[in-house]
């Protein structure tokens, strides 16, 4: 495995965190603490085996600063405080390199997730449904795009370096 995919390996491993998150998030419309703080957790123990000491010092300069770009979001109530710290999270495991195809991925989720829940709501949403997500009057559950960015970003690397 080249040295820019390693880059990518603690991202591959929290994929069932991730799963977990959209899950959680669809189920209830909030992301739990818990599994943020098990993101962390997963990033500690796992970058210094695969990233340098410069690379984990720039994916944390980068995961701040969507968290404080977050923050504002969240006080003009554009994000809710679980996405915020989702994304800053996530954002530990995206390699410098691949910050721009990140966002452009996370754009491309947002989309699709927006697709997803929407067609959900239509087929399948009514007030008592136990999916929060798929209620009428529901907001958008932002974890679900969070978490097929995350999940997206290493294959599509991969495909797109050949």
């Amino acid at each position: 495995m080249s040295p820019e995919l390693m880059q990518f390996g603690p991202l591959v491993l929290i994929t069932p965190l991730l799963v977990a998150m959209a899950l959680c998030d669809a189920r209830n419309l909030k992301i739990s603490n818990r599994l943020v703080l098990a993101m962390l957790a997963a990033f500690v123990f796992t970058a210094p085996i695969f990233l340098s000491g410069h690379e984990v010092a720039y994916r944390a300069i980068a995961g701040c600063a969507v968290f404080a770009l977050g923050v504002v979001g969240f006080a003009f109530r554009l994000w809710g405080g679980g996405d915020v710290k989702a994304i800053a999270a996530l954002t530990l495991f995206v390699p410098g390199m691949s910050l721009t195809l990140f966002a452009f991925t996370f754009s491309a989720s947002m989309a699709l997730g927006m697709m997803i829940v929407l067609a959900g709501r239509a087929l399948l949403g009514n007030p008592q449904i136990h999916w929060s997500a798929l209620r009428p009057e529901a907001g958008y559950p932002m974890g679900v795009s969070i978490a097929m960015s995350g999940i997206s970003l290493p294959w599509l690397a991969m495909f797109l370096s050949g």
